[in-house]
């Protein structure tokens, strides 16, 4: 059995990384979403160890100090983070870990873990990312500006990244990520003996 990986996506806000990352999920039986940890109080029907590792401060801050976070953040009063044993464990089952993140949470990652696979998602035109934007209708336009003005200033880590995926259609994203997906998998690292396993296959024909 191949090993898995993990999967890091990232892109600014209206790059639709959320309807891609959905429907990736939809589509395929062998990745699994990273589960965050995360020191803010459940929501109704939030479940620990399904939507996220649910921590006191204590907890988190311990985790942090003894190096077991992928990446980590302080947003909004609370701490977030991409706790490095789930990951491991999934990836070590054969799993592809997809981990929907934000440009600066990739970067830590890729200074920790440098064997994932990073790809940066890119909407067809800045303009079409700012209509996405607008449309959502949650936004003030000072939001909708700040969001643009930060998605600009994320274009510049797309170097940073091993692929880029332009989303002008969510099926044409999510077969572009399966290719990149495909490709991995015949990755040589991870396989253990592929020696081992076309002598087996050859011994089986005679």
């Amino acid at each position: 059995m191949s090993k898995g990986f993990l999967l890091v996506l990232s892109g600014p806000s209206g790059s639709g990384k959320g309807t891609v990352s959905e429907a990736l999920m939809n589509k395929r039986d062998d990745i699994v979403f990273s589960i965050s940890a995360t020191t803010r109080k459940p929501r109704p029907n939030e479940v620990n160890g399904e939507n996220y590792f649910f921590l006191t401060h204590d907890e988190f801050e311990m985790m942090k100090k003894n190096g077991e976070f992928l990446e980590s953040a302080f947003v909004h009063t609370n701490y977030y983070g991409t706790p490095k044993r789930f990951v491991m464990d999934e990836i070590e089952k054969g799993e592809i870990v997809l981990l929907e993140i934000d440009v600066q949470g990739a970067l830590q990652i890729k200074k920790n873990y440098k064997e994932a696979v990073f790809i940066f998602l890119l909407p067809p035109t800045m303009d079409e990312l700012r209509n996405r934007i607008v449309k959502r209708g949650t936004e003030t336009e000072e939001d909708i500006n700040t969001r643009f003005s930060n998605a600009f200033k994320e274009l510049d880590f797309v170097g940073e990244y091993d692929f880029f995926v332009v989303n002008d259609e969510v099926e044409n994203a999510v077969k572009d990520i399966e290719a990149i997906i495909a490709a991995e998998r015949l990755r040589v690292k991870r396989h253990k003996d592929i020696k081992l396993s076309v002598m087996s296959k050859e011994g089986k024909k005679c």
